[in-house]
């Protein structure tokens, strides 16, 4: 008799377990699905965040065409706004140099409008863009937002003064900072 209900008290405890294993996998799945979404939100934010209008779009090499941009070849030489210290007073004067060039889509149906790719009349338009959003920054600003953030608004005041995104990307290069 003792062994006949020591084996109903087992069976009676690993159906104790099974029900209590089958509780905590339900409130763990739906935990987990909740994690998920919000995984899945944040990805979705950081997409939107690392692929923004404005990006890169897959436009092959032999539909691309480059524009320097100002006098030289592309070097633009910018006043940066001053950095005001803890004290109050104003920095000292600061340039920021750096070459400019626009990326083209040949296959953009604006591209034509604009003498295939031809933007010299319309330099000067783009150099006062490019001055205004890169002279509203200050030198750490452009120490540490230039060839991305601040690259990203020049591309879309650019587009902006066009009305369209045939141009599709700059590059910046040979980036100096020089100071009166």
């Amino acid at each position: 008799m003792k062994k006949n209900l020591l084996s109903v008290l087992i069976l009676v405890l690993m159906l104790v377990n099974i029900a209590m294993s089958v509780v905590v996998m339900t409130s763990v799945t739906g935990t987990n699905k909740k994690t998920a979404e919000l995984i899945d939100s944040i990805a979705m934010a950081m997409n939107l965040e690392l692929y923004t209008p404005g990006d890169e779009p897959s436009v092959p090499l032999s539909d691309s065409k480059a524009y320097a941009v100002g006098s030289e070849n592309g070097k633009m030489t910018v006043l940066l706004a001053k950095s005001v210290s803890e004290d109050g007073s104003a920095g000292k004067d600061i340039y920021i140099v750096f070459d400019i060039s626009l990326l083209m889509n040949t296959k953009h149906e604006e591209y034509a409008n604009y003498n295939d790719g031809d933007l010299s009349e319309y330099d000067s338009r783009i150099v006062a863009e490019i001055e205004r959003v890169v002279g509203s920054h200050t030198e750490e600003e452009c120490r540490m937002y230039f060839t991305e953030d601040i690259r990203e608004e020049i591309l879309k005041a650019i587009q902006n003064l066009f009305r369209s995104d045939f141009i599709y990307n700059i590059t910046l290069s040979n980036v100096k900072y020089g100071g009166s």
